[in-house]
């Protein structure tokens, strides 16, 4: 059967839906059905920068993944580097494994090196992402953030000026920090990681990337082995007819997603 998983972005704009779209065809095994979407929220349209933003998102995220459970999607991705409300969303996803950006980065990262550097655009991001990386049990292999001074949506804005950026921010984590390998901190710093490579010769790991085949790789496992999301203990769902369906907690007639992009 056809591995199906959807990207869903954490904002309110499909700008860049199609070029996601587009990077993930490039990369997917034979078979795999992709779909990218947007959320239908008019307030935060732009960026996840600040946690305020990341706190309204919070309820179409949980609406977006249930939804993409009963679409019998195998994975889903919240694609936002932060991972917000990654439990919360798992509680609700059905039979769909949900990923997301940090966590997968680092489960990658783990096996290639023991020091790694998080290229971010901005300070300000530092404490959110260190707490997260901290919650699943990786700090250990932080060597050092690196911020580029630059906001989500200007990493595409001017290329060239961010990869040189990068590749500055980049050899002073490997010269000064003692980083073996670097990680891009933001889903929207897609498409450089070859050329940071190149030029400076440790993994560079893109997180949308990272991300996307961890979905792949998981979907796969679901599909072979029935490995799905755990439903007891601490993974137990809200009752569905007694609360879910009973309260009305998911508006059918809510669609939470918009502009579907296949790849």
């Amino acid at each position: 059967m056809a591995l199906r998983i959807r990207w869903i972005r954490a904002v309110g704009n499909d700008t860049y839906n199609a070029r996601f779209a587009q990077e993930f065809a490039e990369v997917k095994n034979p078979g795999t059905e992709v779909e990218v979407v947007s959320l239908r929220n008019a307030s935060v349209q732009h960026h996840v920068e600040y946690q305020s933003y990341e706190a309204l998102l919070g309820a179409d995220i949980v609406r977006a993944v249930r939804d993409t459970a009963q679409q019998g999607f195998d994975a889903v991705v919240v694609g936002c580097f932060y991972d917000p409300v990654l439990v919360e969303a798992r509680e609700i996803s059905g039979q769909t494994v949900v990923v997301a950006p940090c966590q997968a980065s680092f489960e990658v990262a783990s096996n290639l090196a023991q020091k790694v550097s998080v290229i971010v655009g901005r300070r300000k991001w530092v404490p959110r992402i260190e707490a997260r990386v901290r919650e699943y049990g990786h700090a250990h292999l932080i060597a050092s953030f690196r911020a580029l001074e630059l906001g989500v949506e200007d990493f595409q804005r001017d290329r060239d000026e961010t990869v040189r950026r990068m590749i500055a921010q980049g050899r002073r984590a490997i010269d000064g920090d003692g980083a073996e390998a670097l990680i891009l901190g933001c889903t929207l710093e897609f498409g450089f990681y070859r050329q940071l490579q190149d030029a400076l010769g440790v993994p560079v790991i893109d997180s949308a990337l990272a991300a996307f085949k961890r979905a792949e790789a998981l979907a796969d496992t679901k599909q072979r082995f029935d490995w799905k999301p755990s439903r007891v203990g601490g993974c137990e769902p809200p009752p569905e007819d007694k609360e879910l369906l009973a309260w009305n907690v998911f508006d059918p007639a809510d669609v939470p997603v918009v502009s579907p992009v296949r790849a």
